[in-house]
């Protein structure tokens, strides 16, 4: 039995919650294998970022060329970059992968923050992500993170639009910082299709929500699923985590991603 593999591009979090460690058990999960390149090291619990270290971009790009000499690279999932070089250099490794597969899928999290606000790069990363906007299939920014990538832009469907300007082929906004204390509503925007998806809000704080979702969608686009089901699954994978989420310390809890895959 063979699995199809995921190229993962993301940072190292000690907590367990977020990071390498959710992506990797989330595309597990999908059916599908992670192989997991640290971007960063950081320094973080459960709640809170105390430093970020990247990787040298030489290292990730070395890394990234022994794994994609012999194995064959179904979708690639891009977390925290730690920088604009590591950026770039991730970037090499997709243009030369799309040389042999041209419509092979690229998910990006556009994570430019923890959820208190915490720094996660030692740079600007907006500016460390325009490298890599324009090769995704799908970039997945939260409403705070669309708001900056997407500067003087206030509508939600005029950041979508900037962002597939930009080069993206799919926008997926997700909705959990917004207001509704009822409901979390998830947009998704293309040239040709979009959806919108309304779930149940689930209470309490949560570290690596958005890791395991990216990363769930990576997992299926891996399988050739179409990119509305793929949403679909993910977000009811995700949801599911989320309400069985469990209690590491105080704080944010961490989504059990480890829960049934939905059919």
């Amino acid at each position: 039995m063979q699995r199809r593999s995921v190229l993962v591009f993301a940072g190292l979090d000690p907590s367990g919650g977020a990071g390498i460690s959710a992506d990797i058990e989330a595309i597990g999960a999908m059916g599908a294998h992670a192989l997991p390149i640290i971007t960063a090291l950081t320094v973080q619990d459960n709640d809170r970022v105390f430093a970020v270290n990247p990787v040298d971009a030489a290292i990730i790009h070395h890394q990234a060329q022994v794994l994609t000499d012999k194995i064959a690279i179904s979708a690639v999932k891009i977390g925290i970059v730690g920088n604009r070089a590591n950026a770039e250099a991730i970037a090499d490794v997709i243009r030369a992968l799309r040389q042999k597969q041209p419509d092979f899928p690229v998910v990006l999290d556009t994570v430019l923050a923890s959820g208190h606000g915490d720094a996660l790069s030692d740079d600007k990363p907006e500016a460390a992500l325009q490298a890599l906007i324009g090769q995704a299939t799908l970039v997945a920014p939260n409403l705070p993170e669309a708001a900056r990538l997407c500067p003087g832009i206030d509508k939600l469907e005029a950041q979508a639009q900037h962002l597939l300007g930009l080069g993206a082929r799919h926008v997926l906004i997700k909705g959990g910082h917004g207001t509704s204390a009822h409901d979390v509503v998830n947009r998704w925007f293309s040239q040709n299709d979009g959806h919108a998806w309304s779930w149940q809000r689930i209470p309490g704080e949560f570290h690596g929500s958005g890791c395991t979702l990216a990363a769930a969608i990576a997992g299926l686009l891996a399988q050739n699923k179409p990119m509305r089901e793929t949403l679909t699954l993910a977000q009811h994978y995700a949801h599911q985590a989320l309400a069985s989420a469990y209690q590491i310390a105080t704080g944010q809890r961490i989504p059990h991603r480890g829960t049934r895959f939905p059919e």
